[in-house]
This record gives C-alpha cells, structure tokens and sequence, in this order.
C-alpha cells in the first residue's frame, strides 16, 4: 500500500517531463556538421544588409539622428498624400518627408530633415500654417511635435554607436570571466553577427533608425548572451561528464540538450515581439521590427556562430583528457 503512491508518482513523471519538453530527450541533430555552410549564409546575408546600407547612403536615420522636425497629424478624414505634400511645398520647408503611418490614411508623420538650429519652432509653424491653409481649421489634430538639432543629433548617433559597441565588449568579457576565454570570444563575434544583421534588416525594410531602435539593438545584445550563457553552461558541464569525449560531440550533445529550452523560451518572446509589430502602432514599429529580427538571429547565433567559433578555437578533433 504504501508503494504505490510512489509508483503512480513515477509513472505520471515522464508523461509532465514529455508534456513540456517539445524536442525529445536524445534527439541528435547534426548542427556542428551545418555549420560551415551556416557561417556562409550569416555572412553573405550580413554583406548584403551592409551593401543596401551603402547603396542607400547610410540608414533611414530619424530625427533623433539626422536633427530637423517631426510632426505627427490625425485628419478627421481619410486624407490623399499627395494632398498633403501639396500642401507643404513652401518656400520655407525643404526636404519634407510625408509618410503614411497606416490608421486608414488619416494619421501621417511629416519630418523636415536637418533643420538649422534654433529655426525648430518655426519649421514646425510652417508646417501648421501650410496643413491649415490647405485643409481649414479643425479638420486635423497635432498628436506630437519632436525637434532636435543637427549638432545634437550627430552627438546623439556618437554615444549611441558607443552604447552599443560597449555593451558588445562588456557582454563578451562577462562571459569570458564567467566560463573560459574561447567562450568569450565566441560570444562577441556572435552579438557583432546579430547587430550587423539587424542593421542590415533594417536598411532592407527601410526602416526609421532612432534612439528607440538603438534602445532594441541593446536589448537583442542582452537576449542573445542569454543563450549563449545556457549553450555554454552546459557545453561545460558536458566537459567535465565526457572527457575523453570530443570536443564537436559535446557541443553538439550540448545544444541538443538545451533546444527544447531555446525554443520555448524564444518562441515566446518572438510570438509577443511579433505582435508588438503588428499591433503597436507607428511610434514603436522600427523598435519591434528590430527587436523581432534581433531575436531570431540571436537565437540562431548561439547556435551556429558562438558555438561553432569555440570548437574551433579549441580544435575540432580535440579530446578531453
């Protein structure tokens, strides 16, 4: 009698173990044997977003960045664009840009690019002035005017660029302290990797590069050297059960072993980033977009870039002794 509470106990175990573990235990994907021909499409895929930046001239860079005026209108109606430039050909508006924000053509985002300092507040009068002029009063609401000027704007893209390239160091030296050097290095090269690829998205699907999606570019770098912490913590546990195992088929048990976590956990967070895309809104689209694109290349890296440079830093056909 006394048993078999405990038998039951055991027997519903591996059912609730199964339940939710989506990758079967002992599953043996080959990905070390991917991962030549994996290293070949991260790059040529980062070659391309940096050929589009550069054929592009540089980022979609926003007002943050490139300094000047924003002006974000709702109409009442449904409004045609064309109107609305129309109505902003001014003497005093240069470089205006009119871009549709996608609420059924009534909200719109007006920018005027590199706006002399100090000329902010009358740029953004102009364009009051030309939309009034155009449409009449009261057919359309001012939701949120933003200036910055140029010189701001440069020192702003110089500490971002700064932000972003320290947090890449500091995250590759946490894990060389934290596990092993060749570790370390592989963990850098991957958030390089995953901050290449999501400028280059972003330069593709031109999208409006500003602070909030340097704000994403930091969150992808924290995301990714969170699993590559889980890939690494059980390469090493693995290092220490099999040492006369080699080293490819540790890392390759490894990730094996930690898929199943990998793919519920960024599973979840790219299903909520997805959304975040889609139902967000204007203002935070570039941020999910990037986010999305950061998370999925993130996850990815860990697998065929961070791990892939430590087995050859240690040398493919190494044994643990």
């Amino acid at each position: 009698m006394a048993t078999r509470p405990s038998q039951g106990t055991a027997a519903k175990e591996p059912v609730a173990h199964r339940f939710f573990e989506l990758i079967p235990s002992g599953t043996q994907i080959d990905f070390v044997g991917l991962r030549f021909k994996m290293l070949i499409m991260s790059w040529a895929l980062i070659l391309i977003g940096l050929a589009s930046v550069w054929m592009k001239g540089g980022l979609n860079y926003g007002i943050d960045f490139a300094g000047g005026t924003m002006v974000h209108v709702k109409f009442a109606q449904p409004t045609p664009i064309s109107d609305i430039r129309a109505a902003l050909s001014r003497p005093d508006l240069k470089e205006v840009v009119v871009q549709d924000v996608g609420k059924g053509g009534q909200e719109f985002q007006i920018r005027v690019l590199g706006a002399e300092h100090g000329g902010e507040t009358a740029i953004a009068d102009a364009i009051k002035a030309g939309l009034r002029e155009r449409f009449g009063e009261g057919t359309y609401d001012v939701l949120r005017v933003e200036t910055v000027g140029p010189k701001v704007g440069k020192d702003l893209w110089r500490n971002a660029a700064l932000a972003v390239l320290a947090a890449t160091l500091v995250m590759g030296a946490y894990i060389a302290f934290r596990f092993e050097f060749r570790f370390g290095v592989g963990a850098a090269i991957a958030l390089i990797h995953d901050v290449l690829m999501t400028i280059g998205a972003l330069s593709i699907a031109n999208m409006e590069f500003d602070l909030t999606t340097v704000a994403a570019l930091l969150t992808v770098v924290g995301y990714s050297v969170h699993d590559t912490v889980i890939v690494s913590d059980r390469i090493r546990e693995n290092m220490k059960k099999m040492r006369r195992e080699s080293f490819a088929n540790i890392v390759n048990l490894s990730i094996n072993e930690t898929l199943s976590r990998t793919i519920i956990t960024s599973g979840t967070a790219i299903l909520v980033t997805a959304a975040l895309f889609v139902l967000g809104g204007s203002v935070i689209h570039s941020f999910a977009f990037a986010l999305l694109v950061g998370f999925i290349v993130g996850t990815y890296s860990s697998i065929y870039i961070a791990s892939p440079i430590v087995l050859y830093l240690e040398g493919s056909s190494a044994r643990r002794r």
